[in-house]
């Protein structure tokens, strides 16, 4: 994908983003500041659907996600989180080689808005250790060590919702879009998709 289609799919998240947060309704109950107790950590899990931006069609995988809240934040940083996330497409492969795969594990920062009480959209800003196992020998078939993966530094803007389904317990609908520069000589890869799951807030976010 080119540069500048890859900006217009930024603008366009940033965009969606802007929409969802200007759209929520006015009844919504607004949050006073915050308190917290107990261990300032929220673990999660889902199901991504993803395109991984080779050949067509999508592949389906699973994500682990931990947010980590710093403490002693000033007031206006409330939002700002550190996220560790790890994420494997394997699933669906019969558009593919056997054995294709894309892996990345990584952390940023993820800013929620915590302006309502069981809403959050975020936006997020990750660097991941990215690899992408190809399933068949390219280019190198012939030689001592056929090349069958690759490994690089990825980039990764994204965003989304939580939403508070019980107590401590919040769904997550999150989408993301990478930057695998440089692979397989000169080629730029740019996977994107969508997270589904839920975790867990040991945090336990109350007003004051």
């Amino acid at each position: 994908m080119h540069l500048d289609q890859a900006r217009k799919q930024i603008r366009f998240v940033i965009f969606a983003t802007l929409v969802v947060i200007l759209g929520c309704p006015l009844s919504a109950q607004v949050v006073p500041p915050i308190e917290r107790s107990g261990l300032p950590i929220a673990l999660g899990g889902g199901y991504a659907s993803w395109d991984v931006d080779w050949a067509h069609g999508r592949m389906g995988g699973f994500a682990l996600w931990a947010d980590v809240h710093p403490p002693h934040l000033p007031h206006f940083l409330d939002g700002l989180d550190i996220e560790i996330e790890g994420r494997d497409v394997n699933m669906g492969q019969n558009m593919r080689p056997a054995g294709f795969r894309q892996i990345t594990a990584g952390g940023g920062f993820v800013y929620h808005w915590r302006h309502f009480r069981n809403f959050q959209p975020y936006a997020k800003g990750l660097k991941s250790f990215g690899r992408i196992d190809f399933g068949e020998c390219l280019a190198q078939c012939g030689t001592p060590h056929p090349y069958t993966y690759d490994t690089r530094a990825v980039y990764s803007p994204g965003g989304g919702f939580e939403y508070r389904a019980y107590r401590n317990v919040w769904f997550r609908a999150d989408y993301e879009y990478q930057f695998w520069p440089n692979l397989t000589g000169n080629t730029y890869l740019n996977p994107q998709g969508f997270t589904f799951g839920a975790m867990y807030d040991f945090a336990h976010r109350r007003p004051r």
